[in-house]
């Protein structure tokens, strides 16, 4: 059986409005392309979410918008240069220095104005709910914002995130950078693009701008199954509750 199509850019008019129809579901995988160890793609974030969304639109329906690459994060000027995120927030005892291939940050102003646009487009297409999730300080928007903003464009706002009080050890979803939880749940959603060999072979060097625990010990395609089928039950019940109110 071939799988259902549920990428916006691939749907046809009619496809369109039949996924409508069925779940008013928008996606919206919060990406960048940014540095996420030596191991894993600079797309991580965004293939992490969207391959999670493929998985629980098929389930539940909606629609899965194309990733937003542009995020915010921490950033820091020395002597005129600009780092972001993990170029200086240490996880190890590095210097600030630019990694390679890291292209994505906006200033949070410019991040509200796009997010703000997305939603007002998403509302007028049809949809009542958007889930969003990827990328760290993109999620914490959300977060953040999330109950105002749904107010003000009339849209049910979801994450993956649980309050911290919720939360369940090594189980959350893109909970740390490049370390345990990302590298298995790109084990077990793209296996081709993860390269541990890439990584130090001595134990005691730590690899460079990962954040959590050792992925060199504790990452597996099963840990990432396991997360995985965790929040595809738990966003499932979530959904399907949320369009019993529309019903």
């Amino acid at each position: 059986m071939i799988d259902e199509e549920v990428l916006y850019g691939r749907l046809t008019p009619s496809e369109f409005k039949a996924r409508l129809k069925r779940a008013p579901i928008a996606y919206l995988p919060l990406g960048t392309l940014e540095w996420h160890g030596a191991h894993l793609p600079l797309g991580s974030d965004f293939l992490q979410s969207q391959g999670f969304f493929i998985k629980l639109a098929r389930r539940v329906g909606g629609i899965i918008l194309p990733p937003l690459f542009l995020g915010p994060d921490k950033e820091l000027e020395v002597d005129e240069f600009e780092y972001y995120g993990m170029d200086y927030f240490g996880y190890a005892p590095n210097p600030p220095q630019q990694l390679a291939g890291s292209a994505y940050w906006v200033p949070n102003y410019l991040f509200s104005a796009i997010i703000e646009a997305i939603l007002r487009q998403l509302r007028r297409a049809g949809f009542k709910i958007v889930v969003a999730h990827g990328h760290g300080p993109s999620i914490d928007y959300f977060v953040k914002n999330g109950e105002e903003l749904g107010k003000r464009f009339d849209l049910a706002i979801f994450t993956l995130s649980r309050p911290e009080d919720e939360r369940k050890e090594d189980m959350e979803f893109q909970s740390d950078h490049a370390a345990m939880n990302e590298t298995s749940i790109m084990m077990a959603l793209h296996p081709e693009l993860v390269h541990m060999e890439n990584l130090p072979k001595d134990p005691d060097e730590w690899p460079l701008a990962v954040g959590g625990k050792d992925p060199r010990k504790y990452a597996s395609a099963e840990l990432g199954d396991k997360i995985i089928n965790h929040h595809l039950e738990r966003m499932e019940k979530i959904l399907k509750d949320q369009l019993a109110k529309f019903s």
